[in-house]
């Protein structure tokens, strides 16, 4: 089939990482200060990968993508989303209402987004909200903290998509020319997709494995039993795959894809020795999350995932029988078992 003809010079921040495929790194008002986003060209329309925040200078550059691409947003057959986190969530509304085109989603991350932005919260999840903030032996500080960002992130995800279309993993999708395998890929969030293109080696990653960074594995009000069991399974699962080149949602594109999983299973056990020392004599999450994490380099933003990773560690370590929980009138304290 005749393969569309991009532009001679598309510079950066959208660059061309593969035939057809074009990465745009779209700013973030927080420390990782930029989300990659994707546009797949096919012979009878375009595939957008996950959508930045809905901030005016993320619209902005992605109708100045447009333009340099020579793309007519009717043009944008469907909006593909990884995950429901709001960097990558965010701006799928304002996108549809752009390209009249469907947005898919997991369904376990579809219901995900309906209990975090699309519906407002009613007494029976604030009661889940306060349960967690209790569980994590969050102080009132940091309870308003956490409870604000929220609110926050939520105010950036508007309007929200019309329709939210199922894609299942297992399934195929056309994109870029290409078919990929929808993989099912949880820990940092419980229904991540990843799609694998066998014939060529290529893998659009989402969240699940990044240069520089490793991804938040994080307990949140709404997140399944043992994350970070299930991460750890799906790296292990996603490392016998062949990849010779990732397309991650943040930094620049991998090629080295072992020897970075590795990396990051070599880590988060690094990761569970340091939680376990430092709850073995009995703390709270958040006490644990001071004790690992630098607070002084902090956002507010950023105490969130610090303690939703405290959490996510120290319940790996009580399912492994190293450490307890015991729960009182401040919270679940962790204690050597």
């Amino acid at each position: 089939m005749t393969q569309p003809t991009a532009p001679a010079a598309v510079h950066a921040p959208l660059r061309q990482v593969a035939t057809n495929i074009y990465a745009l790194r779209l700013p973030l008002p927080f420390a990782l200060n930029h989300v990659n986003c994707y546009l797949l060209a096919d012979q009878d329309g375009w595939t957008v990968v996950d959508a930045g925040l809905n901030r005016p200078e993320v619209r902005n550059a992605w109708q100045a993508a447009w333009a340099e691409l020579g793309i007519e947003p009717h043009r944008i057959r469907q909006i593909v989303l990884t995950h429901m986190h709001p960097d990558h969530f965010g701006l799928a509304g304002w996108l549809q209402e752009q390209s009249g085109s469907p947005v898919l989603l997991a369904q376990r991350e579809k219901e995900v987004a309906r209990l975090t932005w699309l519906e407002e919260i009613n007494e029976e999840r604030a009661a889940v909200v306060q349960r967690y903030l209790h569980s994590a032996g969050a102080t009132p500080e940091v309870a308003e903290v956490i409870l604000s960002q929220q609110n926050h992130l939520r105010s950036l995800t508007y309007p929200h998509p019309q329709q939210i279309d199922v894609i299942d993993p297992g399934a195929t999708i056309e994109m870029g020319g290409r078919r990929f395998t929808a993989i099912h890929a949880p820990g940092h969030a419980d229904g991540q997709l990843v799609f694998y293109c066998a014939e060529e080696r290529l893998l659009l990653c989402g969240d699940q494995v990044m240069q520089r960074i490793t991804p938040n594995i994080g307990v949140w009000p709404t997140t399944e039993p043992q994350p970070l069991a299930r991460y750890l399974r799906s790296l292990a699962e996603l490392a016998a795959l062949e990849v010779d080149l990732a397309l991650p949602g943040h930094y620049a594109p991998l090629t080295g894809w072992r020897a970075r999983i590795a990396e990051l299973q070599a880590h988060h056990d690094q990761r569970l020795e340091v939680m376990y020392g430092a709850a073995r004599a009995g703390a709270t999450a958040l006490e644990v999350s001071y004790t690992v994490f630098d607070y002084d380099r902090f956002s507010q933003h950023e105490v969130r995932f610090a303690v939703a990773e405290a959490l996510a560690h120290l319940e790996h370590l009580v399912d492994e029988g190293r450490l307890q929980r015991i729960d009182t009138p401040a919270g679940c304290i962790y204690s050597q078992a």
